[in-house]
């Protein structure tokens, strides 16, 4: 458990009762084993995530602009990329787990900032809030961090994303 435990669990005593929030996942989260060492961590075992939707968002790309010590190098954000997309899944969190999906994205301690998105999931435009590097923290500066790129691949995959999306993932860590 780490020291944002409790701030986190009284955020969720006050969100009790409100609406669930549309949640765009792109990056580690889906990454089960990567998933399930932060919950454990920071305290927050019994927390799963329901059964998500794969979803696309357009006109974004991933860009790795937060330099991470816990991965080692830089992870990825999105950006605004028109032509690009990026693929995640789309996950309905009750109001009173977004502050956990909150600490998971780096909300918390100021890493990452609440964007908001549409995402297509079945063809259909949906709005959703997925996290990106907030603007004071993005850095390009050192390599970017070939652990967050294994667990990248390996959440993409095991969510089920399209092959020509996890072969440009595996492209990022061409030579």
């Amino acid at each position: 458990m780490d020291a944002h435990f409790d701030q986190v669990q009284r955020a969720r005593q006050l969100a009790l009762g409100g609406a669930p929030r549309n949640y765009f996942a792109y990056s580690t989260v889906l990454d089960r084993p990567a998933f399930e060492e932060w919950r454990a961590q920071h305290g927050y075992e019994g927390f799963e995530l329901p059964a998500g939707q794969l979803a696309e968002a357009r006109d974004v790309g991933l860009v790795f602009d937060f330099p991470s010590r816990w991965w080692g190098g830089r992870v990825a954000g999105l950006a605004d990329a028109p032509g690009q997309r990026v693929f995640g899944r789309l996950f309905e969190i009750a109001a009173e787990d977004w502050p956990i999906v909150q600490h998971k994205e780096g909300a918390i301690t100021g890493m990452c900032v609440e964007r908001e998105l549409e995402v297509l999931v079945g063809g259909a435009p949906i709005r959703a809030v997925a996290f990106t590097t907030a603007p004071g923290r993005r850095s390009l500066d050192g390599p970017v961090s070939t652990r967050f790129l294994a667990a990248l691949q390996s959440g993409a995959r095991t969510a089920g994303m399209p092959e020509a999306y996890l072969e440009e993932l595996r492209a990022l860590s061409a030579p």
